[in-house]
């Protein structure tokens, strides 16, 4: 079985099945699978997927052509240098929240990037109402600076109404 490690991503609208389905076609081409995350969001059911066995790239996309049309899935395959056992503990939790308005994300990003967080997960939501929307958003990250250093990088965005909590997580590993 060869080594090679592809990154397959599908996305289509979510129905029951679709998780079985993909992960059948790809166990019938003998191919293994790796890490995963599986979610739905905004009635759109979407996949990113670490498969191995294939020999190359267009073997995993034959493996998951006729499934992909049967479910109704847009599906991409790229090469991917990772391989398992690669995974990295966030040490530090971010929590915002604030009114929805374009620009969150990248203002919050932007600041902790530049103080040294590495972004390891990040799940977005928007709650309240259509009037009244509220934008909250949970980032798991790593950094070797100090969380104080990161909550400072972000406390300027209070004054424009987003609330960011950034706390460590304390692992016990090892």
């Amino acid at each position: 079985m060869a080594n090679n490690w592809y990154m397959l991503t599908l996305i289509g609208e979510d129905r029951p099945g679709i998780v079985a389905a993909v992960s059948r076609a790809l166990f019938d081409r003998g191919m293994n699978l790796g890490e995963a995350s599986m979610l739905r969001l905004g009635g759109s059911f979407s996949i990113m997927l670490m498969v191995s066995g294939a020999a190359d790239g267009k073997t995993v996309e034959d493996a998951i052509r006729g499934v992909a049309a049967e479910m109704g899935l847009r599906a991409h395959v790229d090469v991917m240098a990772g391989g398992l056992h690669r995974h990295l503990v966030p040490n530090i939790q971010v929590t915002v929240s604030g009114a929805d308005r374009a620009g969150i994300v990248a203002q919050v990003t932007g600041a902790l990037a530049a103080a040294g967080l590495n972004i390891l997960e990040l799940e977005s939501d928007v709650a309240g109402s259509e009037d009244k929307p509220l934008y909250v958003m949970q980032i798991a990250g790593l950094a070797e600076v100090p969380v104080e250093q990161l909550a400072q990088a972000v406390a300027g965005l209070r004054a424009e109404g987003v609330d960011v909590r950034v706390e460590p997580i304390e692992t016990l590993v090892g």
